[in-house]
């Protein structure tokens, strides 16, 4: 299987700073009834960077204009960078997308209101969505912990990227904008799994 993951590369892009919404928070911050709305479809089926920005609010400072991804989620979840989590003062969790158990705390502030979460602002692990046919050829499984080579001036190898394996996806590579910029990565690069 290893000449298999060099014999494909796999597009990289780049995750910048994002809030997904639960229904419930939405409608608080929004309005009853509020609908987002579309700006671009994303890579991934279905998922969408929205017109709606909030602003993240920490114990030191805030980031305004933070973009909404759609569709609506089963809970609320804020992805911010390390550089993001030390500017707004708060503690830097690396975990999984989702794993918001024990995670920071955050305000968002929408143009209705503003909510205090108890916890669901994360610095998300790098990871690799793949779907489920691509996983089979590459030999890979879900939440396996993989390596990625980025080739040029600033090529890097990237460890501990872990792999995302569903029906509903397309393989992709997410990194988050301080990796990419430190591998001179752009969206739409092309990397090798090790």
């Amino acid at each position: 299987m290893q000449n298999n993951r060099a014999s494909k590369p796999i597009i990289t892009n780049i995750s910048n700073r994002h809030i997904h919404l639960s229904k419930d928070i939405m409608e608080v911050l929004f309005g009853k009834d509020y609908q987002l709305t579309k700006t671009k479809d994303l890579m991934q089926p279905g998922e969408y960077a929205c017109n709606e920005t909030l602003t993240l609010v920490g114990p030191k400072n805030s980031i305004e204009r933070v973009r909404v991804l759609g569709p609506i989620r089963k809970q609320t979840q804020v992805e911010v960078s390390v550089s993001d989590a030390i500017k707004l003062g708060i503690a830097v969790n690396i975990r999984l997308s989702g794993d918001l158990a024990g995670s920071q705390p955050i305000k968002l502030v929408g143009p209705n209101a503003s909510v205090d979460l108890k916890e669901g602002c994360v610095v998300a692990k790098r990871h690799i969505h793949f779907s489920t046919k691509d996983a089979e050829f590459y030999g890979i499984k879900d939440k396996e912990s993989l390596s990625l080579k980025i080739e040029g001036e600033r090529g890097l190898v990237f460890n501990n990227v872990i792999a995302r394996v569903s029906d509903n996806m397309i393989s992709e590579c997410h990194l988050d904008i301080e990796e990419a910029n430190s591998a001179g990565v752009k969206n739409g690069t092309m990397a090798i799994l090790l």
